[in-house]
């Protein structure tokens, strides 16, 4: 967001496994822009823990994205120029269980061993704030 505020600088979040296609064309777009681009992309990591194991890291970015965990977007400042919004939200409502998406890494399981009376707490505050994010991302998307 602090990036996109600037007004000049390309800004693209994706992950590979949720969209192939979208991942592909902000690289491209981002390439091709004339300033500085900035390409956020999830890529899950030995250090997350995920229960289903790191050969499913494409797999487990498309849970993180149907859950609503990470967005999928682009801000292509030229898009101005064109008359066009420069941010396209690229994510669809999201269709999967967030909590169960959490539950599925150790890094966040790992809380209702170690704090079991603030961990359910602390994931539905964890699906409040993407919620928000989500939210503002619509508010761009549709100004």
């Amino acid at each position: 967001m602090m990036a996109m505020s600037y007004g000049y600088v390309y800004v693209a979040q994706v992950a590979m496994g949720a969209d192939p296609n979208q991942t592909l064309k902000a690289i491209r777009e981002a390439e091709a822009y004339p300033g500085p681009s900035i390409v956020i992309a999830y890529c899950p990591c030995i250090e997350h823990g995920m229960k289903c194991g790191m050969s499913l890291s494409q797999a487990e970015q498309k849970k993180a994205v149907e859950a609503g965990y990470w967005h999928l977007y682009r801000f292509d400042p030229q898009r101005k120029a064109q008359g066009l919004n420069p941010f396209v939200l690229d994510s669809k409502e999201p269709t999967g269980d967030f909590q169960k998406f959490l539950l599925g890494q150790n890094r966040y399981a790992s809380l209702r061993l170690s704090f079991p009376e603030k961990a359910d707490e602390l994931y539905a505050k964890a699906e409040r704030d993407a919620k928000e994010r989500l939210e503002s991302y619509k508010t761009l998307a549709n100004k």
